[in-house]
């Protein structure tokens, strides 16, 4: 029998696809998993024991970069974050979360506004002045229906994943990068302004040198796990003018000589970001995700 290393890409009613060398093998797990309570997931790196006349069996998991969402994507090289210019509305809150999230996570994201045919040029022209500052703290924006030439983008064995809110248009995204995907998708709801799932399960699919991921675990982000004295550090202004406050641990709360107080003051920091933050905060103290979540 061989032993030989790939990557899983997909699940199925007990089943584990796995890549190796280009073709898909369908696996099943060892019974040491139940015993250790581990639980392969579609990214991981694996090893295989391959039997031709046999079951082949998924034998070991190699170590993890991460594991994100339920269900979960593990080793997740960057996120797309899909947000919608309408139908559900662009909000500012949910792309902070996102961010906020991601970033705790140690995890690269570039943004991508869709449904930009929907709004007329004026709404479209205030909503690219809006995203400029988050592309002036880094973030890579692309606006529908731009090439966003992600097969080119993806290096060799990263895996890249979809996030947003539901109806944002990931699955629709994902149809037009990954034509093999074919995910389905719905449509909107205008009486609740949100959409429903599509996604029902995870699943790799190869693009460029590696693979995107479409998953239903990122619609919905609870960030009440993040430490209430590290939030800060996961807004990245925030981080770059905090070692200029006075205190270190500084909260940027009431705090004497706040250099992100004095930021915000000057214009330099976004008022709405710093609301954000404040709103996390009490979030991450209550110990619950908002109502406007739910």
């Amino acid at each position: 029998m061989e032993q030989v290393q790939g990557v899983v890409v997909g699940l199925i009613a007990g089943f584990y696809d796995v890549e190796i060398a280009g073709k898909v093998v369908r696996t099943r797990a060892r019974g040491v998993f139940r015993k250790t309570k581990e639980k392969p997931a579609v990214g991981d790196q694996v090893e295989v024991q391959l039997d031709p006349m046999g079951t082949n069996y998924l034998q070991r998991i190699l170590p993890r970069l991460n594991r994100i969402g339920r269900p979960a994507v593990a080793n997740v090289s960057h996120v797309l974050l899909v947000i919608s210019a309408v139908e559900p509305d662009f909000s500012t809150i949910l792309l902070d979360r996102f961010l906020t999230f991601f970033n705790w996570q140690n995890v690269a994201v570039s943004i991508y506004l869709s449904k930009t045919d929907l709004i007329s040029s004026d709404q479209l022209t205030k909503l690219r002045q809006e995203l400029s500052y988050y592309q002036q703290l880094g973030y890579p924006v692309y606006f529908a229906p731009a090439e966003l030439q992600l097969a080119q983008r993806i290096q060799h064995h990263q895996i890249w994943t979809l996030a947003g809110q539901s109806g944002a248009g990931k699955s629709t995204l994902l149809n037009q990068v990954a034509a093999q995907a074919q995910q389905a998708t719905n449509a909107i709801s205008k009486v609740l302004n949100h959409g429903k799932h599509t996604t029902r399960k995870v699943e790799l699919f190869q693009l460029g040198g590696g693979f995107l991921a479409d998953t239903p675990g990122f619609s919905a982000i609870d960030l009440t796990p993040i430490k209430l004295t590290q939030l800060a550090h996961y807004f990245s202004e925030f981080a770059s003018a905090s070692q200029h406050c006075q205190f270190r641990g500084c909260q940027h709360l009431q705090e004497p000589k706040c250099e992100v107080k004095r930021a915000l003051a000057a214009g330099q920091i976004s008022a709405s970001r710093y609301q954000h933050y404040l709103d996390f905060r009490s979030e991450i103290a209550a110990g619950r995700t908002p109502e406007y979540l739910k």
